[in-house]
């Protein structure tokens, strides 16, 4: 769970990741247009998204096409939520 919360914690690899959903792939220059970023700032976020095995990116010619890991993403959800699920707070401080 730590490395899909570690991978979530900075605000433009939220930003990226909700641009692949919405696009389901697309390349680093692509979203380099789309968001208020650098080229190599958006290559360093996707490196550690690729890290955690949020998203896979694949070799098309010169460029990489990134798009989410639908298997992984799915168990970064569930690990999330069995961890949330079982923190309840119902006792006072």
């Amino acid at each position: 769970m730590a490395k899909y919360l570690k991978a979530l914690s900075h605000p433009a690899r939220i930003l990226i990741m909700k641009h692949l959903a919405s696009s389901n792939a697309c390349f680093c220059g692509d979203i380099v247009e789309v968001l208020p970023l650098s080229q190599s700032t958006v290559s360093q976020h996707l490196k550690e998204l690729k890290k955690a095995g949020l998203i896979k990116g694949e070799i098309e010619g010169v460029k990489v096409c990134y798009c989410i890991d639908d298997i992984e993403w799915q168990n970064a959800i569930t690990t999330i939520q069995k961890f949330l699920s079982n923190t309840k707070s119902n006792k006072p401080c």
